[in-house]
């Protein structure tokens, strides 16, 4: 087309203003002498794909701790680490183990007091303070996401708790990323991959999806001693979990009350584990490898094992 009558058009196009002038030129082909002006708008915007790719924040889950996290400096060591060598997000929704509503409900979209939501300890404890910035607009995207198979409330009062704001202390201590936490509206693991799964769109608007709980988690079989050795059943709980993510085995961990083995002395209750789940769902479509950025036990019984999907 542009060989035959290329400057005709290149005439038309020096009347124009810049964006009909570009209407103009890819509308009519890429072929002639424009032929390599087009290339470069066909590789710019591969280029574009390409980073948008690789933009995309993973989705994680990690196992936070007491509030006596902060004072495991090995540990506290190893989150900070991480997420130095994670994407920085824009923003960060977690789904901790400590907030059960139904349905599922955004929490405050501004700074609100935390929820310390644990007893006895210290007073050095509750004097912790994160004041991250709210997500408003994360908020907003989250009801969008899920509104249409499922209804979202908003608890305008309700702070971070200890699942979401021990770990953050550690990995973002600045408290300059906006966070967002959401409920688990459910404990049934099948709900909770597709909730995951309904937020993975996120991750590529640089959300940090973050599950937080404890792969393990009875706190009668735990040990005073942080080092004191993993009894053999959280051993075998953790390494079968660790083998059914890293294959990413979705029927399995959908039913892993009925195949884990020990996973009655593991898990007496399940709102620690549970997040992990949503965590896979959000990186369901995506085929890179599930990582284990953080292992090991601490006090005996609980597995510090971190996922990284993505």
């Amino acid at each position: 087309m542009f060989a035959a009558g290329g400057g005709a058009i290149l005439q038309r196009m020096q009347r124009m203003d810049r964006r009909d002038a570009l209407k103009v030129l890819f509308a009519a082909g890429c072929a002639g002498p424009l032929a390599a002006a087009c290339r470069v708008r066909e590789e710019r915007d591969d280029m574009h794909a390409k980073s948008e790719t690789q933009a995309a924040m993973p989705a994680i889950f990690l196992a936070h701790g007491s509030p006596m996290l902060l004072d495991d400096a090995k540990w506290v060591a190893e989150l900070s680490g991480w997420a130095r060598a994670l994407p920085r997000p824009k923003a960060i929704l977690v789904l901790s183990a400590h907030w059960e509503a139904r349905p599922a409900t955004v929490g405050a979209t501004r700074t609100v007091p935390l929820v310390y939501d644990f007893y006895n300890f210290p007073a050095r404890y509750y004097e912790v303070k994160y004041p991250a910035p709210g997500a408003p607009e994360l908020a907003a995207r989250v009801k969008a996401l899920l509104g249409a198979k499922q209804p979202v409330a908003e608890d305008a009062a309700r702070g971070l708790d200890h699942g979401a704001y021990v770990p953050l202390v550690a990995m973002y201590p600045q408290a300059d990323v906006p966070v967002l936490q959401l409920s688990l509206p459910t404990l049934e693991p099948a709900a909770l991959f597709e909730l995951g799964r309904a937020l993975a769109p996120l991750r590529r608007e640089g959300v940090l999806i973050m599950g937080s709980g404890f792969l393990t988690h009875n706190l009668r079989r735990m040990e005073f001693r942080p080092d004191a050795p993993p009894p053999a059943w959280a051993s075998e709980f953790d390494a079968w979990s660790a083998d059914v993510l890293a294959r990413r085995d979705v029927d399995a961990l959908l039913d892993y009350r009925n195949r884990a083995p020990g996973v009655q002395i593991a898990l007496p209750t399940h709102e620690h584990f549970v997040p992990v789940v949503a965590t896979l769902g959000a990186g369901a479509d995506d085929g890179s490898p599930v990582r284990f950025p953080i292992t090991g036990f601490t006090y005996g019984s609980a597995t510090k094992r971190s996922v990284q999907v993505g």
